[in-house]
């Protein structure tokens, strides 16, 4: 378990907090002979004794709702009721009206249903469609597993899906009723869109019905419910928050979509980011205004879980016979989680019964990655075993960064730090995580790439993640997952530490390529006091480094058949005399450096010419990269080489040309002396145990771009080698010093 993570939130007043109304007698009973028209009858209530004496409880009860009438999930109970309310009253037809008299009429009159879902509320709507025979058209958003999709079509539903977010697909949900007619079947209440979300609640309450009738007069102490849009909870609190009851209700969501926890902890309602999760039918990002007026006065307590502590916990369901997805789970999570101190302020004890509800069954997902790791080698391993090779790069285009994003992202979120996903170019994510300071402290920023360079070509396993001899292996280990394990680490370490100042981490993407990452972070407007790059430099502090300009010249020719000599000018040759001039301006670059490695330099990266062998090209282009020094920029490099090629113009017959820059990147430089530096000097003095070492570096890093905003800022990080190479390590005791250190800098800096 993290040392740190998102805590439990308990609201003391709703413990006394009753609903003002509860439905009559009458209409539950209406509900009961409707849902008593669906095969299977009520879902078993399952004892789970182990769990019971594990948590010091008398008894442990699980709802399971994995088999409801025939679906996997209680989704059907609220779709079924709220479809049947909505079209009785249409057709004109009586409450008690059975479902095959509703299908009769509806043949004559058909109306089509829609809704939008992440998974089972709209294959509760869909089966409903079936049912009754009428079309269903069920919108979905793009993240929607491909298995879930295809269950929906074997429903016979039409499958819209949406590029974005399930909200997305709730617009275009509504647009397309707009447009066609039909029925929106959707349990979220918009304007004046709540009779059917309230008749959805309706419906969800047969299941507490039978859980009352299950108990044996037995009264629950605490019933833990999963919080989506908040429909389904809302019916939990509506049933157990009635005059006399003492049942407690706890709510639970996903860390990731926890748009309940905090509109909870904001005393209003507010729209959440939201990142993927596999207990997809929460991954909500506002909680309903029609639920939340209720859940805020009568949920008692409520917490997040990681989407490995669902997958464990549908794991142990698993093994006990029930058959439970991530949202089922979820419950049994979360009451795993409780601290002696949690369940003291929900008044468990050893005569307490807990009810947990599992509202769906199991299905296809991708197994997650465990959030809890704090240390930072550990850390690194789970990186590295997350394929983020840029698709900007090699013969095969990686993944980029998105499934890493997500994973940082849950990371940060689970330990409750504020979370931003910066994604203007898409499918290439950076990620903000921000430990706030109590004000008046300096800003530190930890920037590093989640990117690396293609896995093809690497020995052994290139997500292997292995250790040996004090060496982490794989694909990133040194470049640079373990600098940004360190940084992740120390973040999480300062949110005990009470400092007046911001502590930013910044995991940037295709640092490896163009560096958008960095660029789209600063163009979104963080910024901080000082700055550490995190790139492994052998725990030497990098105080400088050069720039680059790539120029694109393309040299002018005549094209010509082969045999005419006297009318082809050959673009190729041409470029020759160009290639001649560029070599000894290499020269002269060189001259006067001691160190060749510090020196301004070129070379010539690609030519490009010719079409085929019996013709004369007319066009010959050459690539050139420009490595800079301070002082140097882009315009003062394009003069250079705008004279060069103007005095071939002069001394070679035909000799035409184009000169542009294609992409530049400023080199960098602060004085080892800086205030900042020297404080980072001492630290990592300190911790090395040895004076540390100030360089100049020959490569280019994302220094350059926070450097050009004002931030002053350094490169420091972890021993490692094989940097693009086919084997690639870091050193475990180096990324462990590294995090001492950067800790240390934060407590220094920020206090």
């Amino acid at each position: 378990m993290a040392s740190i993570r998102r805590p439990v939130q308990f609201n003391p007043a709703a413990g006394s907090w009753t609903i003002d109304s509860s439905p009559a007698i009458e209409d539950e009973r209406l509900v009961d002979r409707f849902h008593g028209q669906f095969p299977h009858g009520p879902t078993r209530l399952v004892r789970l004794d182990q769990v019971a004496r594990e948590l010091g409880v008398k008894d442990v009860y699980l709802k399971d709702e994995s088999t409801r009438f025939g679906l996997p999930s209680f989704k059907i109970l609220g779709a079924s009721w709220g479809t049947f309310r909505a079209l009785v009253r249409r057709l004109d037809l009586a409450l008690d009206a059975d479902l095959d008299v509703v299908k009769n009429a509806l043949a004559a009159q058909p109306i089509p249903l829609y809704a939008a879902t992440e998974g089972n509320h709209g294959r509760a709507v869909a089966r409903m469609g079936s049912l009754l025979s009428v079309a269903a058209e069920i919108h979905v958003p793009a993240s929607m597993h491909a298995s879930t999709i295809r269950l929906l079509e074997e429903e016979g539903a039409k499958v819209v899906v949406n590029a974005g977010t399930y909200d997305d697909a709730m617009d275009t949900a509504r647009e397309a009723v707009a447009a066609n007619g039909g029925l929106l079947v959707q349990d979220y209440s918009f304007d004046d869109y709540t009779e059917i979300p309230a008749w959805i609640v309706e419906g969800y309450m047969t299941m507490l019905r039978e859980v009352d009738n299950q108990l044996g007069g037995a009264a629950a102490n605490l019933v833990i419910s999963p919080v989506g849009v908040g429909s389904f909870a809302q019916a939990v609190v509506s049933h157990y928050k009635r005059q006399g009851s003492k049942t407690a209700v706890m709510a639970v969501e996903p860390d990731t979509a926890a748009c309940f926890y905090k509109s909870l902890r904001a005393k209003q309602l507010i729209p959440v980011q939201t990142y993927a999760t596999i207990m997809a039918g929460l991954n909500c990002s506002t909680v309903s205004p029609f639920a939340w007026p209720l859940l805020k006065s009568g949920v008692d307590a409520s917490l997040t879980v990681s989407d490995y502590e669902a997958y464990q916990a549908s794991q142990y369901l698993k093994s006990q016979g029930i058959l439970a997805g991530p949202c089922g789970a979820a419950p049994l999570a979360a009451l795993r989680r409780l601290t002696e101190s949690d369940k003291a302020s929900l008044r468990l004890g050893h005569d307490s019964v807990v009810v947990l509800i599992c509202t769906e069954g199991t299905r296809d997902y991708d197994v997650p990655t465990d959030v809890s790791i704090d240390d930072p080698v550990a850390l690194t391993q789970a990186l590295v075993r997350i394929d983020s090779s840029n698709p900007a790069l090699g013969s095969v285009p990686g993944p980029g960064e998105t499934k890493i994003a997500r994973y940082i992202s849950s990371w940060l979120e689970h330990r409750d730090i504020e979370t931003h996903w910066i994604e203007p170019t898409k499918g290439r994510p950076s990620v903000v995580g921000v430990v706030r300071g109590s004000g008046g402290g300096k800003s530190l920023m930890f920037n590093g790439h989640i990117d690396t360079v293609t896995t093809l070509g690497y020995d052994d396993d290139p997500l292997g993640g292995e250790i040996k001899d004090g060496k982490l292996y794989g694909r990133g280990a040194a470049d640079m997952k373990c600098g940004i394990a360190a940084a992740m680490s120390t973040l999480a370490a300062t949110k005990s530490e009470n400092l007046r100042g911001d502590v930013i981490f910044t995991g940037v993407a295709d640092e490896e390529a163009t560096s958008i990452g960095t660029e789209q972070v600063l163009a979104a407007g963080w910024r901080a006091d000082g700055a550490i790059v995190n790139e492994p430099s052998n725990e030497e502090i990098t105080h400088a480094h050069k720039g680059f300009v790539w120029l694109e010249i393309d040299i002018h020719g005549l094209a010509s058949h082969g045999s005419m000599a006297t009318v082809g000018i050959d673009a190729i040759t041409r470029a020759g005399y160009f290639l001649v001039e560029l070599d000894k301006y290499s020269d002269n670059l060189a001259k006067g450096w001691d160190d060749p490695l510090q020196a301004p330099s070129v070379h010539a990266s690609i030519i490009k010419g010719g079409e085929e062998e019996s013709s004369y090209p007319a066009l010959c282009t050459v690539i050139v990269e420009r490595r800079t020094i301070e002082g140097e920029t882009a315009k003062s490099v394009r003069q250079e080489f705008q004279n060069m090629l103007h005095d071939l113009t002069k001394t070679v017959k035909d000799f035409t040309f184009d000169l542009r820059v294609t992409f530049e990147r400023p080199p960098f430089n602060i004085e080892p002396g800086h205030p900042f530096a020297a404080l980072v000097g001492d630290v990592a003095s300190q911790v090395l145990g040895r004076k540390a070492k100030f360089e100049r570096a020959p490569y280019w890093t994302d220094c350059a771009l926070l450097a050009n905003t004002g931030i002053p800022v350094l490169l420091w990080g972890p021993r490692g080698d094989g940097l693009h190479a086919k084997e690639e390590w870091a050193e475990v005791a180096s990324i462990e010093r590294v995090t001492e250190g950067l800790t240390m800098i934060a407590r220094k800096f920020c206090a």
